[in-house]
């Protein structure tokens, strides 16, 4: 586990071992792990550059106070949009790629709950649209823009089950039939490989798929039916010792998006040094150290032998490539580009 302290100890660098004028994306951000993780990067870095994506211009404006409070010489944008639509994302994206050159970091964190089994309008089920296909198309459209930073800091931090790895139904990437028991393991492989497809594309980015752990976020008032009522009193009878607070799971996040200990697969070290007491860089989805894409726990720590030897095994089953196939087949559906803007 990488403790609390070595993660502050971590963060606490950023203004002394990064660049000045970090150009950041929280997509996601106006709620939860996703504005947790914004503000600890408004308090730690120096005259950075901040777009945050989200529905409620009125948590926006509160947020870009806080902001401004934080980091008086930062500069934070917020964009009003639903990230549902993979239509909606290549707009948002079109509006950064005017204004920037580069992105040093993204952090991907906009969901919502598991049993919503809707259709969006562009006919994808709702918690597969928001959790991966219009998550994987911010990645295609800005990767230019990642890959090319002056700096060599470039991490994607995505927020779902990494480590929670289980059987994937070929026959269904959108989990339409995926039975609710299954449906984690399934949408968290298919994150993990859909990673691994675009870090062949570009090694010089790292690429960081995370379990955030137990969260006391909004998204839980919003769970309804039997599994949301579970939910939220497993957490008010056990949440003090069982849940991970919001600010320290902002943090985490924080150093997953800057620590060297997540390098890229070219490269070699980006970020800020590993921190004493912390075992060194970590070993990656593949199996090997410094792969360049990681499944990690809310702890920070890489995943198991056991996901490690399932991925192997979807890997070997030529799953990679089509999910790939599959995900830039629904981007050409639905948009005419396959690729990304």
């Amino acid at each position: 586990m990488v403790s609390l302290p070595a993660v502050l100890r971590s963060n606490s660098l950023i203004p002394s071992t990064l660049p000045p004028k970090l150009v950041a994306l929280f997509v996601g951000a106006t709620s939860g792990i996703g504005e947790a993780s914004l503000l600890a990067f408004a308090k730690t870095a120096v005259k950075p550059r901040a777009y945050f994506i989200g529905r409620s211009q009125t948590a926006a404006d509160r947020i870009l106070a806080e902001c401004r409070s934080l980091n008086p010489a930062g500069e934070f944008i917020f964009i009003q949009k639903d990230v549902s639509l993979i239509r909606n994302v290549d707009e948002v994206c079109k509006e950064i790629k005017a204004k920037e050159k580069f992105i040093n970091i993204m952090v991907l964190s906009a969901g919502v709950p598991v049993m919503d089994r809707r259709l969006t309008s562009e006919n994808l089920h709702l918690l597969t649209a928001t959790t991966y296909y219009s998550r994987l198309r911010f990645i295609a459209n800005l990767l230019p823009l990642l890959r090319y930073s002056p700096s060599p800091l470039s991490h994607v931090v995505f927020v779902a089950g990494g480590g929670r790895e289980g059987p994937l139904d070929s026959t269904d990437f959108p989990a339409l039939r995926v039975p609710l028991l299954q449906i984690r393991g399934h949408l968290t492989s298919l994150i993990t490989l859909g990673l691994e497809a675009v870090a062949k594309l570009a090694p010089e980015v790292t690429f960081v798929h995370d379990y955030p752990g137990t969260v006391k976020t909004p998204l839980m008032d919003h769970m309804d039916g039997l599994h949301g009522f579970v939910i939220r009193t497993y957490v008010a009878l056990l949440g003090r010792w069982v849940c991970v607070p919001v600010e320290e799971s902002g943090e985490r996040h924080l150093y997953l998006a800057t620590s060297a200990r997540y390098p890229p697969a070219k490269g070699g070290e980006a970020g800020i040094g590993v921190e004493e007491g912390v075992t060194g860089v970590a070993v990656g989805s593949t199996g090997e150290v410094g792969s360049g894409v990681y499944s990690v726990g809310w702890d920070c720590e890489s995943s198991g032998p056991q996901v490690i030897e399932l991925l192997a095994g979807l890997r070997e089953k030529g799953m990679v490539e089509e999910v790939w196939k599959h995900t830039e087949g629904e981007f050409e559906r639905i948009t005419g580009v396959s690729k990304g803007i």
